[in-house]
């Protein structure tokens, strides 16, 4: 396990936990969010943590990431969540073409957001529909449980839709990076003491 991997983890598990926020409550942290979102434009980033704009970028991710490596905070409803974007991901590289229709709906809603911004109704709305007409198709399905009355309203489902584009976004790179699933049962620890190490360093930086 390196720290590249680690920050691809918890940048999957900043999404995932946000996709969960927004069910549950029907809002959620909007700092993580903005990161995470801006995380799917970001195709040609320098390094992993540029996707998330710097390390401060997935603190919450860190902080979920460790939470789960620790059995007294573990919440199993997020693992599986993260374990099915895992599963999302193996599918979507054996299907080149959807791949390639997923790239093309980012790169054109990447230039919505020179227009509207990227936390507008519009962008968001437009990646919850990449999302819906691209991995939404595939097996498995991520499914997102929370509150009856949040996930009726369409612009809180827009939202959990656009942090699980943002969650496969991470498990991909997590893939480019060497990632696999087993290294984080196999390292737990070490993945536990880096993620600590990373967002120390990330608070620190932040003042």
């Amino acid at each position: 396990m390196n720290e590249p991997r680690v920050l691809a983890l918890a940048g999957l598990f900043q999404a995932v936990g946000l996709a969960q926020q927004l069910a549950n409550q029907g809002r959620c942290d909007e700092t993580a969010m903005e990161a995470s979102v801006a995380s799917v434009f970001r195709i040609d980033a320098p390094s992993v943590s540029a996707v998330y704009g710097g390390v401060g970028g997935v603190r919450l991710g860190l902080r979920n990431l460790i939470g789960q490596l620790d059995d007294d905070t573990r919440d199993m409803a997020l693992t599986q969540m993260a374990v099915t974007v895992m599963r999302l991901e193996r599918s979507l590289a054996r299907r080149p073409e959807l791949a390639a229709k997923l790239q093309e709906g980012i790169l054109a809603t990447r230039r919505q957001v020179e227009h509207f911004g990227q936390d507008s109704p519009q962008v968001i709305r437009r990646l919850a529909d990449v999302y819906a007409s691209t991995l939404s198709t595939l097996s498995p399905r991520v499914m997102v449980n929370g509150h009856p009355q949040h996930l009726q309203q369409p612009a809180v489902v827009e939202k959990v839709r656009a942090n699980l584009l943002a969650a496969v976004r991470s498990a991909v790179l997590w893939r480019q990076v060497g990632g696999r699933q087993w290294q984080i049962v196999i390292n737990r620890r070490q993945c536990s003491m880096l993620a600590r190490g990373l967002l120390t360093g990330a608070t620190l930086d932040n003042g």
